[in-house]
């Protein structure tokens, strides 16, 4: 799964998932967790694209109540179409979420240890997602995105046996078209390559998702505890 990640530099990748300029006031972010807001880029039926902060957890439109966001804060790509809760989402309303890392925990003696997990050099990216609009009974709308995951890479599979769907550029591009067909979306769907990918070890500093600063990103020693590899 996913259960955070950072857009420590959201300026370098939300320009060029936009066809338009635009103001762009987003803010830096460390350690994003569920329920939060983050920026997200969606296309407007007018085929426009902009950035929307929406609450990480996707509440389907038919839900009757929000408290079902808790639980899909993920999607597996195996099964997504089949979902009654993504599946229109899937079809119609298809984002990309901004990010340059994602956290993940491996079991070690005695607790779990973090990992932060990046593309080599830091290069930003985008996370394939879904989002939907819910209303509540007093008129409030709220809108929300789930991230989806795929089987982790070689470089992932001893943290965790699941990872986030990476988007490319040009996967960037295919997931957004409104015109695409969502059986050849399938193809995105593959883990990104090992070899592209970084990772080290971070202080259990950012377990608390209240902790949002540079500190959650800073590489610790392991010398106390078991290493990776």
């Amino acid at each position: 799964m996913c259960g955070r990640y950072s857009v420590s530099n959201p300026g370098s990748i939300l320009p060029e998932l936009l066809d338009h300029d635009e103001c762009l006031n987003v803010a830096t972010r460390y350690n994003v967790a569920p329920s939060q807001c983050a920026p997200v880029v969606v296309v407007h039926e007018e085929q426009r694209r902009s950035v929307v902060e929406m609450r990480w957890g996707l509440i389907p439109n038919w839900a009757e109540a929000p408290t079902i966001g808790q639980r899909l804060i993920n999607a597996r790509a195996e099964t997504v179409g089949e979902k009654r809760a993504f599946r229109d989402s899937l079809m119609r309303r298809r984002c990309v979420v901004a990010a340059d890392g994602f956290y993940e925990w491996q079991k070690v003696p005695g607790g779990k240890q973090a990992y932060f997990l990046r593309l080599k050099g830091g290069t930003p990216f985008g996370f394939a997602g879904l989002w939907d609009r819910w209303c509540g009974l007093h008129g409030q709308a709220l809108e929300t995105f789930t991230i989806l995951t795929t089987v982790a890479n070689e470089l992932l599979k001893p943290i965790h046996s699941r990872m986030p769907v990476i988007l490319g550029k040009e996967q960037r591009e295919a997931w957004l078209s409104p015109g695409a067909d969502v059986r050849r979306l399938n193809a995105l769907y593959e883990s990104y390559p090992a070899a592209g990918m970084e990772t080290f070890p971070v202080s259990d500093y950012v377990n608390d998702p209240a902790h949002d600063s540079p500190r959650c990103l800073q590489a610790v020693s392991l010398s106390s505890r078991s290493t990776l590899f």
